[in-house]
């Protein structure tokens, strides 16, 4: 038997053990049943229990969780289009995400998959200082994949994020002198008439 600070009470029957943890007003709890002899330990079990659960949960909290976000294309894609998907592409990656490309081939288009593959190492070349090529473009049936994976990591990207918002949510020339004003000089508001 273990005691309730961890010390070692030796072998000990069954009642007496019983007997103990009702005394020091704790529970009899079966560490290792299959010892021999087994061994049990005087605690407080829904403490015990609680601290499990508090430490699961922080665990969770601090776990990140990758998310896979997809932008579909066309060979054909017009320049402002090209543009605006690739700002997309640029946000995700910023956000730590991967970024799964589709390029979708129909009908005529199926038969000159180099205009996909040429699309999405331009798109690889635009965005490369925010992230890598983790999957190279191959066909897939009528579509063409690839994948990008960030080069910063999730956590590193929202903490990113959060020192920007909390610059960006400072009063504009706070802490800054006006200019014209003298340094330590007090300015005086007149009243509205």
């Amino acid at each position: 038997m273990v005691g309730p600070n961890g010390e070692q009470v030796g072998i000990v029957r069954v009642e007496d053990a019983l007997r103990l943890a009702a005394e020091a007003d704790l529970d009899l709890v079966e560490v290792a049943p299959m010892a021999k002899p087994p061994v049990a330990k005087l605690m407080d079990f829904g403490k015990f229990k609680y601290e499990a659960a508090m430490k699961a949960r922080e665990s969770r909290k601090n776990q990140v969780n990758t998310i896979i976000k997809e932008i579909k294309l066309r060979p054909k894609i017009d320049p402002h289009d090209y543009g605006t998907k690739k700002g997309h592409v640029e946000r995700f990656l910023k956000g730590g995400d991967k970024v799964k490309v589709t390029i979708m081939f129909r009908g005529r288009e199926q038969s000159r998959p180099e205009l996909g593959f040429r699309l999405l190492q331009r798109l690889a070349q635009d965005v490369q200082e925010l992230g890598t090529v983790e999957s190279a473009p191959k066909q897939d049936g009528r579509n063409m994949v690839m994948v990008l994976a960030p080069t910063k990591k999730k956590s590193e990207a929202r903490a990113e994020q959060r020192r920007a918002r909390t610059a960006a949510d400072a009063p504009e020339g706070e802490g800054q002198p006006v200019e014209g004003d003298a340094p330590g000089a007090a300015t005086a508001e007149l009243p509205a008439e």
